[in-house]
């Protein structure tokens, strides 16, 4: 009897069954949009375990720290001394031959004693880069006075060349125009900077050569 009462009111539907049968629905939708609301709000951030104290990890954290080389007395460089070996990168041989004066010369009558130009093989590179117009140039990197010293590392950058250098080696004066360059020698201590400076060669970090006579930064 139930169901065909049921049947009935599908088939022919009176007022109150319609308005129970939406009764219901709402009540479901209310349900759903209950339990969607519930869901949004819970977030995998919230049950992921407490951050470790950020003091601890700093603490157990290996420092390293750069040795000081064996050859510095306090800023002192021990290892340098005559004969100077001077490490010139691209710009200093411009400079040089733009200013007139010869490499080997202007070195040693900036530092009283004798001096023997280096080169390494990506500065040579750079200047074969640079074409024709750096010609004059490549032909004094090619002088037989020149030391020519090999280079292990990839790329042609020299920059980063010669400062791994005299960081490993600290027998060499770095001879550059190029503020970057000399902002990051600075920064290597021990390590003298030879520069133009008018119309000649200036030496600063090397108080010896200065009592010698060389000029003055």
């Amino acid at each position: 009897n139930l169901l065909v009462h049921h049947l009935h009111h599908k088939r022919y539907p009176t007022q109150e069954y319609l308005s129970a049968r939406s009764h219901c629905k709402m009540g479901k939708q209310k349900k759903t949009r209950k339990f969607a609301e519930v869901k949004r709000l819970l977030n995998p951030k919230d049950i992921a375990p407490p951050k470790k104290n950020e003091k601890v990890d700093k603490e157990k954290e290996v420092r390293h720290v750069e040795k000081a080389s064996a050859a510095l007395f306090f800023k002192y460089n021990t290892q340098l001394g005559p004969p100077y070996q001077v490490l010139v990168d691209t710009n200093f041989i411009n400079f040089s031959i733009k200013n007139k004066i010869d490499l080997v010369r202007g070195m040693m009558d900036c530092l009283y004693a004798e001096c023997k130009p280096c080169i390494t093989d990506c500065v040579m590179a750079e200047l074969e880069k640079l074409g024709q117009k750096y010609r004059v140039a490549l032909k004094v990197a090619k002088d037989p006075r020149f030391e020519h010293i090999p280079c292990m590392h990839k790329g042609t950058y020299a920059d980063d060349c010669i400062c791994q250098r005299v960081q490993q080696h600290k027998c060499y004066i770095v001879a550059t125009c190029d503020r970057d360059l000399r902002r990051r020698i600075r920064k290597i201590p021990g390590v003298p900077i030879m520069y133009i400076q008018s119309h000649r060669y200036s030496i600063e970090r090397l108080p010896e050569a200065t009592i010698g006579g060389a000029p003055r930064n």
